[in-house]
């Protein structure tokens, strides 16, 4: 079986040290284990700021670095979902300290103190991941410290990793009507089709994979009858190269395209547009 670069970590040069007999390399390194440590780690194609950029990396999700060049790229593969890329080295830093919280806002800041009129130092995703220490209180809204001291987040925009995920990935994903569609974006600044069904199932607490070909054969079951088999709230529908989800058995939420945005909008309208380019369905999933 070819193995995919996009998932597996090996080049003619180098590889990671776990494919040694599956793939012909100069060099096998284990890699070191490193955390995000910037609001967002762009994954690239390549180890230049106008490469085409695959995925992201959420401050607090963990990578493999298997190489740091000079010019201020790590090699590394993300561990949420194995998504395999070049990220600038100084957006990845230590393991320690382990994240306590996740963001559950879709968007929220971080300060320089607690105290929300002064101006941020950043912006994080829903979804990140913070190692939180001492609470604090000014004029009666609740904060959280960084661990390190280096600013502070609105408590009510966090929850303890051991919260109970909630429930409906569908009410996650209608929070972000209106996000700007980016191509490769996995995030709440900007977002494609399959990030936005992966990181609304995370926040339900279910990992799936990153693209589109690969969530097509491996989230939950296929629907019996496709279309024509009672779609429910939740289903995800995949066309080649693209999915949405079905909010109700009329309506399509996803990443548009064709809009520049998370959209909400009549499923008939959908398959209709595709139709028009010679797209069909093919795939309907239940997670």
């Amino acid at each position: 079986m070819t193995l995919d670069p996009r998932l597996n970590a090996f080049r003619t040069d180098l590889a990671d040290a776990r494919l040694k007999g599956q793939v012909e390399a100069a060099r096998f390194v284990a890699g070191e284990r490193r955390r995000v440590t910037a609001p967002l780690a762009v994954i690239r194609r390549a180890p230049q700021p106008d490469a085409p950029i695959d995925s992201e990396a959420l401050r607090g999700e963990t990578v493999r670095v298997f190489e740091t060049t000079t010019e201020g790229w790590c090699w590394v593969q993300l561990e949420t979902d194995g998504y395999v890329g070049f990220v600038a080295a100084d957006t990845v830093g230590p393991l320690d300290p382990e994240p306590t919280h996740r963001v559950t806002a879709l968007r929220t800041f971080v300060y320089p103190a607690a105290d929300m009129k002064l101006p941020p130092v950043a912006t994080l995703s829903i979804g990140s991941r913070l190692a939180l220490g001492k609470a604090a209180e000014t004029r009666g809204t609740p904060y959280f410290w960084l661990a390190d001291g280096c600013g502070a987040v609105v408590a009510r925009h966090v929850e303890a990793l051991d919260t109970p995920p909630q429930a409906d990935f569908v009410t996650v994903a209608e929070r972000f009507v209106e996000t700007p569609y980016l191509w490769g974006g996995r995030s709440a600044f900007g977002i494609d089709c399959s990030g936005l069904v992966q990181l609304s199932l995370a926040m339900t607490g279910v990992s799936v994979p990153r693209d589109t070909y690969q969530q097509q054969g491996a989230i939950g079951e296929p629907v019996a009858g496709g279309l024509d088999g009672g779609l429910r709230r939740g289903d995800l529908i995949y066309w080649q190269g693209h999915v949405g989800i079905v909010s109700d058995p009329a309506t399509l939420l996803h990443a548009s395209g064709y809009q520049m945005c998370v959209v909400s909008e009549p499923l008939e309208d959908v398959l209709a547009r595709y139709g028009r380019s010679g797209k069909v369905v093919a795939a309907v999933r239940r997670p």
